[in-house]
């Protein structure tokens, strides 16, 4: 059977991952893959229930991050693992590197404690018991903060975290910089500051060199 391949996408809010995932995997499914494409928080009903209760209800930085990793914990049971035990290539909108950078750098939370729950909720579900599920790959949509601000000003009604001020946004981005570096071989950086055009050449000739797309 075909292994699974688990792939995250992260970058600030307006950096425009979310519309290269449909792309990435109608390229899979051309060439026979199965697909599940996914996001977070969400994915599962409770998990888009309490995606609802992040997004929009006032809360702290702890209730805040233990609502995000109990969605993860169920994302991860009913949708991810199976879908990687079919040999599914998962595409995901957003994983841990988020909570590391939105509620870590951006909310200024202990990264210790989030390094704590990332090991409970992420251990024990796969296969091998031990094995505490990340990403095969990572791609980062890098964008300045500016710019970002700039693609989503009259876009929509932001929500609780679209609506923070530019300077949150930077430690965000400092955030997702210090988890490449910290893990250089699971990320891949991407210049999202350019056409959509490019960045989809960018994203494509990732897939290629891996051997994963042709």
């Amino acid at each position: 059977m075909t292994q699974g391949l688990f792939i995250s996408f992260e970058g600030i809010d307006g950096a425009g991952k979310s519309s290269h995932i449909e792309a990435l995997a109608a390229a899979f499914r051309a060439q026979g893959r199965a697909v599940t494409v996914s996001r977070e928080p969400g994915g599962t009903p409770l998990a888009e229930k309490l995606r609802d209760m992040v997004l929009h209800e006032p809360m702290d930085a702890l209730t805040e991050s233990l609502l995000i990793f109990a969605a993860r914990r169920d994302h991860l049971r009913c949708v991810i693992e199976p879908a990687l035990a079919r040999g599914d290539v998962v595409l995901c909108d957003r994983f841990t590197d988020a909570t590391f950078a939105y509620q870590g750098a951006g909310r200024g939370f202990d990264a210790k404690v989030l390094s704590i729950l990332e090991l409970m909720v992420q251990t024990g579900i796969a296969p091998e018991a031990d094995l505490m599920r990340e990403p095969d790959l990572t791609v980062w949509f890098d964008l300045a903060p500016e710019v970002a601000a700039e693609r989503l000003a009259g876009a929509r009604v932001p929500d609780r975290f679209e609506a923070q001020p530019l300077e949150f946004f930077r430690r965000v981005a400092q955030g997702y910089a210090d988890r490449a570096a910290a893990a250089p071989r699971r990320f891949v950086r991407l210049d999202a500051a350019q056409s959509r055009d490019r960045v989809w050449q960018q994203l494509f000739s990732v897939f290629t060199a891996k051997g994963w797309l042709k």
